[in-house]
């Protein structure tokens, strides 16, 4: 069977695939500022007086919180670019025979908390009963805007700017790891492990609005990219991707939540290609790098340079804890998605 006939996996699409795919089928016009593109986490529009910026993101993964989880993930896009998230609609699709009005009246409870939470507007979207799912499924849509001096644009990052890491990583995988295999966690952790894992989503938090914020105030920042599908590793390779130019990582210098390694190393999973909102990547100018870090400290948000930016020829690399240099890993299906296989 050749390549193009192949089912494909589940998770992103291959980044060459992905590509192509925009290269061939999109296209803009002179308000669009900055297009679609691998590691770009958002549209950005010239509105005249500012810049607008629209990005649109699906909860497939959960089911608990999706209404907490889409605000967050949408809303951290928009920071990346520089903006403030303002307005958020929701596409909600949910199974037949199975969904009850106390069900539909909860995920907009949920998306409603969240979005007063970050003061932005719940204001549209679409719901739907529909056949051939076995779970809700949330397609949110933000629209935020930046001010023509406040946009992040990746292509302005330059070799030997340091790349920093708020948070640790994989927030989200924990969460959602600890609602969806519960029980299979229970022989190895304690209940209040367990529920605490759970609720990772809102301490330490998924949103990196407040770590874009205050990264912002001390400047200096070329690029950020919100780790999610394919983990801090993938997240990587995409911020290589959009700024056109290599990235060597210390493996030493991540910061590994303890319960993302344990949860991980108990499912077999690597935890550089889990699903990571929650923590931010910030590409900075080196001699603002360190002052950011700390900026970010006194906003009792941990963060640490974990690489710098290379050469493009230099290719994506890690030093390991043993001090050898190899490839990065790739990871074009998130790494929890063994749990729902097995």
């Amino acid at each position: 069977m050749n390549e193009e006939n192949q089912f494909l996996p589940t998770g992103k699409l291959r980044p060459e695939f992905l590509k192509n795919l925009l290269q061939n089928y999109t296209f803009s016009d002179e308000q669009v500022v900055i297009g679609p593109g691998i590691g770009v986490d958002a549209t950005v529009i010239d509105a005249g007086d500012y810049f607008l910026i629209a990005k649109t993101d699906p909860i497939t993964f959960v089911a608990d919180d999706i209404g907490a989880y889409a605000v967050a993930v949408n809303s951290n896009d928009i920071a990346c670019m520089g903006g403030i998230p303002k307005w958020f609609l929701g596409t909600l699709l949910l199974p037949e025979n199975s969904t009850t009005e106390a069900d539909v009246e909860k995920i907009f409870s949920q998306i409603s908390k969240a979005c007063k939470k970050l003061d932005i507007a719940f204001c549209g979207g679409h719901t739907e009963i529909t056949y051939g799912l076995d779970r809700a499924i949330l397609v949110g849509q933000m629209l935020g805007v930046a001010g023509k001096q406040d946009l992040i644009q990746p292509k302005e990052t330059r070799e030997g700017d340091r790349v920093i890491l708020t948070k640790g990583i994989a927030i989200e995988a924990v969460s959602i790891i600890a609602r969806e295999m519960e029980e299979k966690i229970i022989p190895s952790a304690t209940a209040d492990f367990i529920e605490k894992c759970k609720k990772f989503i809102y301490d330490p938090g998924i949103s990196v609005l407040a770590d874009a914020k205050a990264a912002m105030e001390i400047g200096g920042i070329h690029a950020m990219h919100d780790p999610t599908e394919g983990g801090l590793a993938q997240a990587l390779h995409e911020l290589a991707e959009a700024t056109e130019l290599g990235i060597r990582i210390w493996e030493k210098e991540i910061p590994v939540l303890p319960e993302a390694k344990f949860l991980c190393d108990l499912f077999e999973l690597n935890v550089l290609g889990a699903i990571a909102s929650g923590g931010l990547l910030i590409v900075a100018e080196r001699k603002k790098s360190t002052q950011i870090v700390r900026h970010l400290r006194t906003k009792n948000i941990y963060a640490r340079i974990i690489g710098k930016m290379m050469p493009k020829e230099y290719g994506q690399k890690i030093v390991t804890r043993s001090g050898a240099e190899t490839d990065l890993p790739e990871f074009s299906s998130d790494e929890i998605t063994k749990i729902f296989r097995n």
